[in-house]
This record gives structure tokens, sequence and C-alpha cells, in this order.
């Protein structure tokens, strides 16, 4: 079975920035192809999350310079944290600063709480969708722009006049995109339109795979003729608790039981063998790329357990 394998992480659960050197530099050790993390200031529900957020951007630009192999990246960033200027310069550094290393996923954003608790406007959804649909216009456009030519963009949100369209990224035609989501009209059709990768988080085999249909049937639709896209990845993420024993397995399977903000989700609890079947199962209606939620970064002795039992048994890039 050929996959490749990202973990992903939510350090607004409580983990400080060495915590996620230390995962980041296992999980490149361990073979792993990627470390992404959630964008967002404020743990969910009424968990505990000391010593606070960190800032996703501000990590990976560390990260950066602290790891050699492994690809970084956020799932995902919210549209409605940072102008897309400002982010297309942010994101094009930090793949500078990594050698090209960097993924940028991109969502209109979603969980209200965080944004009145820091102060950011949080507008309906429609104009949220509305403001990431520009945003990944501005950026990719920035990206795209040759050296020496300038950028300008006229949007309901946001207008650029004559940008330098500066720095510019390592990767070309920029750093993977990545939309994604279960929404079934609008995350469709931007992610055939703008993407290089579809994901769809954290749920059901079946409900994966009509998520993919509907943005096959999106990219039948959209001409990304000319727009020097990658081919579209499809990918999943997977909330994953396994462990050599039911207990262990059931033990890292404690915090899912927590009230959250999060919709209903579909864990891996149980063996490698049974996160290795579920992998198998998503590779068989498309899946190119799994993303490994871990809850608990402190946790290293389950993210060395999937490296040492699952990784060795797939045989595609990581």
């Amino acid at each position: 079975m050929s996959m490749r394998v990202a973990v992903f992480t939510e350090p607004h659960r409580g983990a400080s920035y060495d915590d996620q050197l230390r995962f980041a530099r296992l999980a490149e050790d361990g073979g792993f192809e990627g470390f992404l993390r959630a964008d967002h200031y404020q743990a969910m529900g009424d968990e505990e999350a000391l010593p606070g957020p960190t800032d996703a951007w501000l990590t990976l630009a560390a990260l950066a310079r602290e790891t050699s192999r492994i690809r970084l990246g956020t799932l995902v960033t919210s549209a409605t944290f940072r102008p897309p200027g400002p982010l297309a310069v942010m994101v094009a550094q930090v793949d500078q600063m990594s050698g090209g290393r960097v993924e940028l996923g991109i969502g209109a954003g979603w969980y209200a709480r965080e944004h009145i608790s820091y102060g950011i406007p949080f507008p309906g959804t429609s104009e949220r969708f509305d403001r990431l649909a520009e945003q990944l216009e501005v950026i990719t456009g920035l990206w795209d722009t040759p050296s020496g030519k300038t950028f300008s963009y006229t949007g309901d949100h946001y207008q650029l006049a004559d940008c330098p369209a500066l720095p510019k990224p390592v990767q070309t035609p920029g750093p993977p995109v990545i939309v994604g989501g279960r929404g079934p009209k609008r995350t469709p059709e931007l992610a055939a339109r703008h993407a290089d990768e579809f994901n769809v988080p954290f749920t059901s085999v079946e409900q994966t795979a009509e998520a993919y249909e509907r943005v096959r049937e999106a990219s039948d639709r959209v001409d990304r003729t000319g727009t020097g896209r990658r081919p579209l990845v499809l990918s999943a993420g997977i909330v994953v608790a396994i462990g050599r024993t039911d207990a262990e397995a059931r033990r890292r399977a404690a915090p899912l039981h927590v009230k959250s903000a999060l919709p209903p989700e579909d864990p891996v609890v149980g063996s490698p063998e049974q996160l290795i079947d579920r992998i198998g199962e998503f590779a068989a209606i498309g899946t190119e790329r799994v993303h490994l939620r871990l809850i608990d970064l402190a946790d290293l002795d389950h993210l060395e357990l999937i490296a040492a039992e699952v990784l060795p048994r797939l045989d595609g890039p990581r």
C-alpha cells in the first residue's frame, strides 16, 4: 500500500514551542513526511490549555531552522486571522527559511470563541467564505507574479495596488495550498480552483468518499489550465489513539470524550494493525496522503509506536 503520512497536532490544547520542536524532530527522525499544526488561539470547550497559545507561523518559522527534512504547514490557517498580502509574505519567508518545505492549509475560520477572546473580527459564514476565496486569489496571484512585475487586485474585501509581490517562495509556483472541510458546495469549488490538496478532516471513510466525489465534480467544472497548480492530491485526517494493549489505547483515547466544539469524528482506537487497516480503507477510495491527529504532544511514545509499527507497513513516500 502506497501512502504519504504526516502528523497533525493541536498546540492550542496546551503545548510550548519546545514541546512542538521535540515532537517535530522525533517525527522527522521517525520517517513521517510532514508536521502540520492547527492555527488556533484558544482551546475548545472546557479544556485547560497551559502555557497558552503559540502563533502557528511564528512556530513554523522557528521549526524551519531547527529541522532539515520534514515538511511543515498549517491545517488550517484561518483566513480571518491575517490579511492575504502579509500572509503571503510570511509563508514565502518560511518557505525560504526551510529550503522549500512549507505548505499552506487555509480555511474560512469557524471557532467564534477565540475571535471574541482576542478581538478578531468574525463575520458571518457567507462573508468568511467570500474572504477566503479572495485570499486564495491574492496569495496565489502574488506568488505567481514574475520577478520585476507588480500585482494588483480589486475585490470586495481586499484591494492591492502595484504590490511588488515579494519575497518569492522557493517552491514554484508556490508552496502547496491545502483546502479542506466537509462543506458540500463552496469548499469543493475553492479546492478545485485554487488548491493543490483537498483534505477531508477526521470523519468516516464513507463520508470522505462522498466529499472526494464532490471535489472531483467541481474539478470537472473548473478550468485549471494556465494556473500552474499541481494535480489535486486527495487527503484525509485520521484521529489516532493506538497502543500495544487495549488499556494503553483507551488511555490515549480518553481526551476524545471531553466536551468539545469540534464536529463528530471517527477515531481509530486500538492496535497498530487497526490503524493500518483504516489507512488501507482510505487508500481504496483514492486517498494519497493521511494526516494522523495525535492528541498529546507530550506522548512521544505514541509517535514512536506509529513510526515503528505502522510506517514500515506502508511503502509510499514519507
